[in-house]
């Protein structure tokens, strides 16, 4: 099989830009490059931040299943959640047939699906909103209200936004992170950073009672237009939930592989769930 190289250049851009906020927020955070799986897991309350990603080029239906089982085994040894990636064009036609019963054998549940992107050239232009006004994170109180924003947006308690972002310094130097104000009330917020030669995009998040107004495709725009102006990258890629899949078309992305993250099962493969 042929495997798309936007695809496969998706899975390298998590890889490599988790690595780094892993790392940022946990200097001892679990890093490791294993065989078919990559595993970035800072094991903070943050969810998004403890992460394993399926590597393989077009591993069979027995090798996915091995790799789930695998990144099962290494979830069950920390102490707060994540997810496992699997990216779908990287994986032959009988693994995407066999995927679901895989990961519930291997005691994992879907939690969601999104696509990866990617846009070349970038949307450059300077963006503009009426409603808001653009401030880039460079504090700790500000990016308090960057890891609110996203806790509300996600569903997320706001002390597991916070202790995925608080204290970076990463966060307030290289990532080029804004904030979207109205009135002088955050409500939105986009960031990207370089990773592999391109501008990923991260953590995209408007308030929930703010939504549906352009917001979130302006503060990304703007992200995108400063971190290229910095950095001179014409080429930026992200991950999309289906909702903000057709914002990024929009905008000029194109769609690659389907991604699908599954979360770890409370109880083990045979037995029931508790009540």
């Amino acid at each position: 099989m042929t495997i798309p190289a936007d695809s496969l250049e998706s899975m390298h851009q998590l890889t490599v830009a988790w690595r780094a906020v892993v790392l940022d927020q946990n200097p001892h955070g679990d890093v490791r490059d294993l065989p078919g799986i990559a595993v970035r897991w800072a094991d903070c309350q943050f969810p998004l931040w403890n992460c394993i990603a399926l590597t393989d080029i077009a591993p069979d239906a027995a090798l996915v299943a091995e790799h789930l089982s695998h990144a099962a085994d290494i979830m069950r040894t920390k102490t707060f959640p994540g997810l496992v990636a699997v990216f779908e064009d990287l994986l032959t036609d009988d693994a995407r047939a066999t995927l679901g019963s895989a990961a519930e054998r291997a005691g994992l549940h879907h939690a969601f699906s999104g696509t990866g992107m990617a846009a070349d050239p970038l949307p450059a232009p300077q963006p503009e909103h009426p409603d808001l006004t653009f401030v880039r994170v460079r504090t700790e109180a500000q990016l308090c209200d960057y890891a609110d924003l996203n806790s509300r947006a996600q569903g997320f308690p706001l002390e597991a936004g916070r202790d995925g972002l608080t204290g970076s310094t990463l966060w307030e130097t290289r990532v080029h992170a804004y904030l979207g104000l109205r009135n002088g009330v955050p409500v939105t917020c986009a960031a990207t950073t370089e990773a592999a030669g391109r501008l990923f995009v991260m953590l995209v998040a408007t308030d929930p009672r703010w939504q549906r107004r352009g917001y979130g495709a302006a503060v990304t725009r703007k992200a995108l237009h400063e971190g290229a102006k910095a950095t001179g990258l014409t080429r930026a890629t992200l991950h999309a939930t289906p909702a903000g899949a057709p914002v990024y078309a929009r905008m000029g992305f194109k769609p690659n592989s389907p991604i699908h993250f599954y979360g770890l099962r409370t109880e083990r493969p045979g037995e029931r769930p508790t009540t």
